[in-house]
């Protein structure tokens, strides 16, 4: 082996490509997987050259989640490959068993691999519930994670309710290439936002294709918009005057308990008018042009069909929808089928190959190669960064 000699004529170690794990450091990674994504585990595993370490995932007949580790992880990097579908409580049960179990047979660090985080979207309070999110997070640093490493969260103020260090890869760049290489004509399209919660990332898309930007506005039910229920409903109020005359209102939250009573004195407090949403429009011109959407999560696809119909009615010539998470619940396939979107493409951080059987529209980008690199560069202590050049605060 030829070594280079600096001019103090110490011995200097040949430089290595930038893709190679280190040899002796390649013994201390362990790769293991639950239920929710093999091909996905394995397709990283595939990149780093290293297998999957051998671990059992499977379920009693009284719906047990039981973890068998076969190999031995005592001081050694372990990877948790599990992302959230369909079935988000038993992935979730089955990534908090695998960690819980790595750290109490001594595992050196876990890092939680999660492409797509259940319960991302339930990140805000409304009405009397809670933020489902943050308890997720208390429960994944409990079990015994070091560091998460998912992709493209509902909101990025999620990565505040971890304990740990969350690395929250984009995979935007995937989605940029495929509309520029796979698209005809996209000089002739406009970005479009499904509703204005989506402006912010349609408009980070428009800039970087240098595109022009539309937005669907108005009457259309969002699954993060508050009802009107009983919450906010006043309990009986009775008025009588004290001794100086003041009239003061006495609410009985409790008939049957006299000692569950308020007293306040009414103030006047003003109260939010109720909004009233105009019938949906199109902010912004899609006549004869190729008409994008682009958001984080496909879920349920009625309120994307119902805008692509709009879009078709504007004169959208051809409509495309883009995201990087394709959950495609209940009968989305069908519905995408029928719909007037002529293309759906996702990325592979949830499996939909039997939504893709039912509907020919459904294409997927193959993000493994991000994951195995952030993985690579975590393991071997080098700087993320990289992964995050001309990354902005809307993206």
């Amino acid at each position: 082996m030829l070594l280079n000699r600096n001019k103090l004529g110490s011995v200097r170690p040949p430089k290595r490509c930038r893709s190679e794990m280190d040899t002796s450091s390649a013994s201390d990674i362990v790769l293991i997987h639950g239920n929710s994504h093999p091909d996905l585990a394995n397709k990283v595993a595939e990149r780093m050259g290293i297998k999957s370490g051998g671990c059992s995932v499977f379920h009693k007949t009284n719906r047990e989640t039981m973890v068998e580790i076969g190999d031995s992880v005592r001081g050694k990097d372990i990877y948790i490959i599990q992302t959230g579908t369909k079935d988000a409580n038993n992935n979730i049960m089955e990534l908090l068993i695998m960690a819980y179990a790595c750290r109490t047979s001594s595992a050196r660090s876990i890092v939680g691999v999660i492409p797509y985080l259940p319960y991302s979207k339930q990140c805000k309070m409304r009405k009397r519930g809670c933020i489902v999110s943050k308890l997720l997070a208390k429960m994944l640093c409990t079990s015994g994670l070091t560091h998460i490493i998912t992709m493209d969260l509902h909101q990025k103020e999620i990565q505040g309710f971890f304990d740990i260090p969350v690395d929250n890869l984009r995979a935007s760049p995937f989605l940029l290439q495929y509309i520029q290489e796979s698209i005809p004509d996209y000089r002739n399209s406009v970005i479009v936002a499904r509703n204005p919660n989506s402006a912010k990332k349609a408009t980070s898309y428009a800039e970087r294709l240098r595109l022009a930007i539309a937005v669907i506005h108005g009457e259309q039910k969002e699954a993060e918009s508050d009802e009107v229920d009983g919450r906010y409903s006043p309990p009986p109020v009775s008025t009588y005057s004290d001794l100086i005359g003041n009239t003061v209102e006495m609410c009985s939250c409790s008939p049957s308990n006299s000692r569950a009573r308020t007293i306040s004195v009414s103030v006047g407090v003003p109260e939010h008018p109720p909004k009233v949403k105009p019938p949906l429009t199109i902010v912004g011109d899609v006549k004869g042009r190729i008409a994008i959407m682009v958001d984080d999560l496909i879920d349920d696809v009625q309120a994307f069909v119902d805008a692509a119909a709009l879009l078709k009615e504007n004169g959208a010539c051809k409509i495309y929808l883009l995201a990087t998470h394709g959950l495609l619940s209940s009968d989305a396939p069908r519905l995408i089928e029928e719909s007037s979107i002529d293309e759906v493409v996702v990325t592979n951080t949830i499996p939909h190959e039997i939504q893709k059987l039912q509907c020919h529209k459904i294409k997927t980008i193959d993000i493994s190669i991000l994951i195995a690199e952030a993985i690579r560069r975590i393991h071997n202590k080098e700087s993320m960064s990289y992964l995050f050049r001309n990354v902005t605060l809307e993206d």
